[in-house]
């Protein structure tokens, strides 16, 4: 697998291809945030937002989505395509219960952990075998139990350990060493770099490569093409094989089916984007404010929609959550129960030392419809 030095986003032949304009143009980010106290807006957050139907067409636009980052997690469901398509999944008796969790970010809750361990069972081996790390769970419950008894994390707790999971099986399936699942030159990850390629349509040697938190390569490409790899996702091109595009569906169905594997139980944006709008979309998330989605195909997107946004300054927290809820709302792809649901993603209060409202973090800005 080909690895790349190129600084996103101003040195990148993909944001050239794309944009059309001079190679050294800076990609200008749009306002999406403000954070209020009192009468003066105290702090702004800044991104890039696009959504593209099946066929590439931009759909919404805002800020400069030909910016190149990485998808980190964003790329979980598209990285357990050839764990599937190869036939690799069902060898093992993989459930759907299990995909979903091979594609997501756990909150290292005991169902989770438990599932990763049955997983790993099932193709001979233990938690030895994962070269994920560790680090403090995302459950606050389960974190804070953990340091009320003073004990380490897991392995299994980390969130991409299902993730993992699926690599190793796919390397015993593949024939291809255990022990360096992780490193870019392994079969493993040159499938997994092929499904990227396709998806995005992008060439390889294009792709920026990178190492994720996890240890695995992290894949570069513009934030539009992030977009149009879930809207193949939720509906692959018919010049897709066979396999792939079968691959694609159970993923899709997983992840509906199974949402708390993709996120947690409680308090998951992925979780409960995918509960409030009941089957017709999913949802993932990756690190530094990045976000993807892909709308399942219906009247208004017969090839289906990918929406994919990055916040600049990779807020993940107060930011990204009023970005996705506000893209949603504004492409009209939340009912009334789901705003309410959501609603606790939607704005944030911000208060003083004694709890007291004293400002509030809303969106701020109107996508560009096209």
């Amino acid at each position: 697998m080909p690895t790349s030095r190129r600084r996103a986003p101003t040195d990148s032949r993909i944001a050239d291809r794309e944009m059309g304009d001079e190679k050294n143009s800076i990609p200008e980010p749009a306002p999406l945030v403000e954070v209020r106290r009192g009468s003066i807006t105290e702090s702004r957050h800044r991104g890039h937002i696009i959504a593209v139907d099946g066929d590439g067409r931009t759909v919404a636009r805002l800020g400069s989505p030909e910016v190149v980052t990485y998808l980190r997690s964003s790329a979980k469901p598209h990285q357990a395509v050839p764990l599937v398509a190869s036939g690799a999944a069902d060898r093992f008796g993989f459930t759907s219960e299990e995909l979903a969790l091979v594609c997501g970010s756990h909150s290292g809750e005991p169902i989770h952990v438990e599932t990763v361990r049955r997983m790993l069972a099932k193709i001979g081996l233990d938690e030895s075998a994962l070269r994920c790390g560790t680090h403090e769970p995302f459950s606050r419950e389960v974190a804070r139990e953990l340091r009320r008894r003073e004990l380490a994390p897991s392995v299994l707790q980390n969130n991409c350990s299902g993730k993992h999971t699926g690599m190793l099986a796919l390397a015993i399936h593949l024939g291809a060493p255990i022990t360096d699942y992780d490193n870019p030159a392994n079969p493993v990850q040159l499938l997994i770099a092929r499904v990227i390629e396709q998806f995005s349509g992008v060439p390889l040697e294009d792709i920026a490569v990178g190492v994720d938190g996890c240890g695995v390569p992290v894949f570069g490409t513009s934030v539009r093409a992030m977009a149009l790899m879930y809207a193949r996702l939720v509906s692959p091109p018919e010049n897709f094989d066979a396999r792939t595009r079968l691959a694609c569906e159970r993923i899709v169905q997983a992840m509906i089916a199974h949402p708390e594997m993709v996120g947690g139980t409680r308090e998951r944006l992925d979780t409960e984007v995918m509960r409030a709008c009941s089957g017709r979309l999913v949802s993932k998330v990756g690190a530094e404010g990045v976000y993807t989605a892909g709308v399942l195909p219906c009247d208004r997107w017969p090839r289906g929609l990918g929406i994919a946004l990055k916040i600049e300054d990779g807020e993940d927290r107060r930011a990204r959550p009023t970005v996705v809820i506000e893209t949603l709302r504004q492409l009209d792809l939340l009912d009334r129960e789901a705003e309410k649901s959501l609603a606790q993603y939607a704005r944030f209060d911000v208060r003083n030392n004694r709890g007291e409202v004293v400002g509030e973090i809303l969106p701020s800005f109107a996508l560009e419809m096209l």
